[in-house]
Parts: C-alpha cells; structure tokens; sequence
C-alpha cells in the first residue's frame, strides 16, 4: 500500500496517510477538520522494482556497450586454418580417414 502525501490548503497541515490504491482520497483536514484537503504528488506513490530481474547494469551507457563489444571481438580465436606439420597432404589425410573408418576390426574369438 502506498503512502500519500496530504495538505491542508485551510491551515496549512501536512501529513502522510498508508491508503489502499483503491480507497478515496481524504477530504476532511484532522487538525482544523475543514474540507480543504488536497493529496500532494509525493515520492510514496512511485513504483519500486524489488527482486531479482532489475539490475543497475541493464542500461548501460553507449559507450561501455561499445568497450564490452570490441573487448569481446578481440578475445575471439582467428578461424584461419592451420597447415600440417607431418608433410601430408589433406586429401591423403581424408582418405586415410576413410579407410580406417570402412574396415571395421574383426570381432575377437571368445574365450573359453
């Protein structure tokens, strides 16, 4: 429940009142008991975010956005290719692939 900020415009009392969203706003001053009652627009009637989800870093400026991005392209491996050591090819090197993955060992003999 929100607290309201009230002012009396007959003499000039203010207080603060804990009312309901949905309750009437009070008219009748508790000090002079005039209705000259008017409710203030006040920080108590602001919306709080609380709990988990709201963070101060979910608007960051421009300019960190863009450090974090180049910070972030910068720790990326390079994707160039690298060249074999050992000399052969990499044709021969699929084919040899190829070859050990079509002829499957021969199953063992079982114990006895």
């Amino acid at each position: 429940m929100p607290t309201y900020e009230y002012q009396c415009e007959g003499c000039g009392h203010e207080f603060e009142e804990l009312q309901s969203f949905k309750d009437e706003p009070l008219k009748v001053c508790p000090r002079c008991h005039e209705e000259r009652l008017r409710r203030l627009f006040g920080t108590g009637a602001a919306i709080l975010f609380r709990g988990s989800g709201f963070y101060e870093t979910d608007y960051r400026s421009e300019s960190y956005k863009k450090a974090a991005k180049a910070e972030q392209e910068a720790a990326k491996p390079s994707t160039t290719p690298s060249s074999s050591t050992n000399g052969a090819s990499s044709s021969d090197k699929k084919s040899s692939d190829t070859k050990s993955a079509s002829t499957p060992n021969p199953p063992s003999p079982p114990s006895s």
